[in-house]
Parts: C-alpha cells; sequence; structure tokens
C-alpha cells in the first residue's frame, strides 16, 4: 500500500503552509465522512453537512497561514470541535436545537465525542462484517424486519413460513447467530 505524503498532522500543516493543494484535497477526503455523518446524524443534510464542512476547514486553513493555530490536538479533533460548534450554531438559528451552543459544551468534550463517534463507526464496521458472513436467508430477513422495517406477516410471505410464528422463530435465530459474529470480533474498550 503506497504511504501518503501526508501521513502526519504536521505534514498537512506544512503542506497547506507552502500553498500545496494535495495538502488540502487530503484534508477533504481524510475527514469529511466523519463530520458528515455528525451532522446527518443531528438533523442535517448532505448539502448542510459540506457546507459547514468546508467552513472548518476554512477557519483551520485560515489560523494556519495567518500562524495563529495553537494546536493541542490531532487536527480530526480540532476539525470535529469546529464543525460541532459551526453545527450547533446553524442549528441553534434556524430554531431546531433549543439549548444555547456554549451549554451544550457541558455534556460532552470533543475528544470523548470524538472518541465515542469511532468507538460507534468501529461497531457499524464489524456489524456490516458480520452481516455478510452471516449469510442467507438470515441477513435478508434481519434487514428486512429491521432496516426496511417490514411486519412478519409480509416477512411470513416472502420467506414461505407457514405462520409468523415461525418466521419470529426464524427471526430470533437468525438474530442470535449475528450476536455471536459480532462478539466473536467486537471486544468492547480494546
Amino acid at each position: 500500500m503506497k504511504k501518503s505524503l501526508y501521513a502526519t498532522d504536521e505534514a498537512v500543516m506544512e503542506g497547506i503552509r507552502h500553498d500545496d493543494e494535495r495538502a488540502l484535497a487530503y484534508l477533504y477526503k481524510l475527514y469529511y465522512p466523519m463530520i458528515s455523518h455528525f451532522i446527518l446524524s443531528n438533523s442535517g443534510t448532505e448539502d448542510e453537512a459540506k457546507d459547514i464542512y468546508q467552513e472548518g476547514v476554512i477557519v483551520f486553513y485560515e489560523k494556519i497561514k495567518g500562524n495563529t493555530l495553537d494546536l493541542h490536538c490531532q487536527i480530526k479533533t480540532y476539525l470535529y470541535s469546529v464543525c460541532r460548534r459551526l453545527w450547533l450554531k446553524r442549528l441553534s438559528e434556524k430554531g431546531r436545537f433549543v439549548m444555547k451552543v456554549d451549554e451544550s459544551e457541558e455534556f460532552l468534550p470533543v475528544e470523548e465525542d470524538s472518541q465515542h463517534h469511532e468507538e460507534q463507526e468501529k461497531q457499524f464496521g464489524i456489524m456490516g462484517e458480520s452481516l455478510e458472513q452471516l449469510g442467507e436467508p438470515c441477513r435478508s430477513l434481519l434487514e428486512d424486519f429491521y432496516i426496511k422495517a417490514q411486519n412478519m406477516q409480509v416477512i411470513t410471505e416472502k420467506y414461505g413460513y407457514t405462520n409468523s410464528d415461525n418466521a419470529k422463530n426464524q427471526k430470533y435465530k437468525c438474530l442470535q447467530r449475528l450476536k455471536k459474529l459480532f462478539f466473536t470480533t467486537y471486544k468492547p474498550g480494546v
């Protein structure tokens, strides 16, 4: 695997200081999914996520170029904090958010919020892998019930079960197999 030109935060900041557009492009690709996930999970749209991330990167860029950035954390944490603050402010302005932005900081420090997000991403990844390993018809049955929110009668007919009790029983067995696959890989706090 080819090592990135911007393997460290310092390399990214040096690239920006020297007007290397690749540094900014790398930054956009690297952390946008995290910010997008946060905004989409908090009443936002994809366009709003792009806007907020753009604003956050501009703040970061201007502080580097103005030599006013005093960074005591990873770029990832800094951008998440800036974008989070920008998003909460926008929600407040739109009336979609009831508390003041300053009060929101009392609930979860940025590092903890970022770690929580990383842990969730890890769990989602392992769950996806577990679903792939689960195989058919269990994967489709669970997706139909939990993701597509189909009721047991629809599932009974779709999979040819004799009644909804049999379908529920099969769903339970599939769910137990999925849990076993998931917890074979996932170890909380590791």
